[in-house]
């Protein structure tokens, strides 16, 4: 199986390509324009980008949207999370204005969140929901992933494991992420036998 993946992100082609052994994922062409992300949910964003590479290859595409919400920030910044800081803001600047933004709060709870659209051969629209709730560390701490990552402390791991996600393998990274567990039910929905 071969799809298009609308996105000109290489940290987030390189993750689906590990999430998705066997499946041949081909970047957007450089000629595709993907619509802007002013969506007001992951969903739309993504629904909206899969389309516009389905119909601009004819071929069946995936896209994916993600963020981070911080629950003492009413959920921001949630689908602005690539441009939290500005427009052409770096991860590491977006990353600075949240912990920031969070501070001394009590509440460090945050949540990652992925929706992976995919729009078949023939045009059939789906939906698939990633989540990984954790807690925001203090300061950025390891060299892996990308984002928010080097501030993710992931529930899953275990209360006494304050590794963050920047900190985890990849293979751990991937067993527990939004992004992986939205990628498992891609999978599961194509009959790809991961």
């Amino acid at each position: 199986m071969a799809l298009i993946v609308a996105t000109r992100n290489e940290h987030k082609l390189r993750e689906l390509r590990e999430l998705l052994p066997g499946v041949q994922l081909d970047p957007l062409p450089p000629e595709v324009e993907l619509p802007p992300e002013d969506g007001a949910t992951f969903s739309e964003n993504a629904l909206d980008k899969a389309r516009a590479a389905h119909a601009a290859t004819s071929r069946p595409a995936i896209a994916d949207d993600s963020g981070i919400s911080a629950y003492g920030l009413d959920g921001r910044p949630g689908v602005r999370s690539a441009r939290y800081a500005g427009e052409t803001a770096t991860d590491e600047e977006n990353l600075a204005k949240l912990l920031d933004e969070v501070g001394g709060q009590d509440d460090r709870r945050v949540v990652y969140v992925a929706e992976i659209a995919y729009v078949s051969e023939g045009g059939e629209e789906s939906i698939f929901e990633g989540r990984c709730e954790g807690v925001l560390a203090t300061e950025p701490r390891g060299s892996g992933g990308f984002g928010y990552d080097p501030a993710f402390v992931p529930n899953d791991t275990g209360p006494d494991d304050e590794r963050t996600m920047a900190e985890l393998s990849p293979d751990e990274k991937n067993a527990i992420s939004h992004r992986g567990r939205a990628a498992r039910e891609l999978a599961l929905h194509l009959g790809i036998d991961r």
